[in-house]
């Protein structure tokens, strides 16, 4: 087994109070079927972010993600096959999959 972080990439927020219940109850239900899979559900990010150069440059911005979530799985395709059923897909958002691995 093989950690992988989901980066989620743009996707809207819910405005009303019912779509927030509907949004959480939606997380809660992923997050079940997810089970022990489901190392760190994540969490969204703000707007506000920061991009540092390999010169040590820092400039405002940096990117398009919006959140993550990490899960555990088999391979590439298992990790990609639970992220099809991720809640942030139903808000326009995109997820890109990372395998990562240990090096300390």
């Amino acid at each position: 087994m093989a950690d992988y972080v989901l980066l989620y990439s743009g996707g809207s927020m819910p405005e009303t109070k019912e779509e927030q219940d509907a949004v959480m109850a939606a997380w809660n239900a992923w997050f079940g079927e997810l089970g022990g899979t489901l190392k760190d559900g994540g969490n969204p990010f703000t707007p506000a972010s920061k991009s540092i150069g390999s010169d040590g440059s820092v400039s405002d911005g940096g990117g398009s993600a919006s959140g993550y979530s990490i899960l555990t799985a088999d391979s590439l395709d298992e990790a990609v096959d639970k992220a099809k059923g991720c809640p942030v897909l139903q808000g326009g958002a995109s997820i890109t999959v990372y395998e990562t691995f240990e090096v300390m």
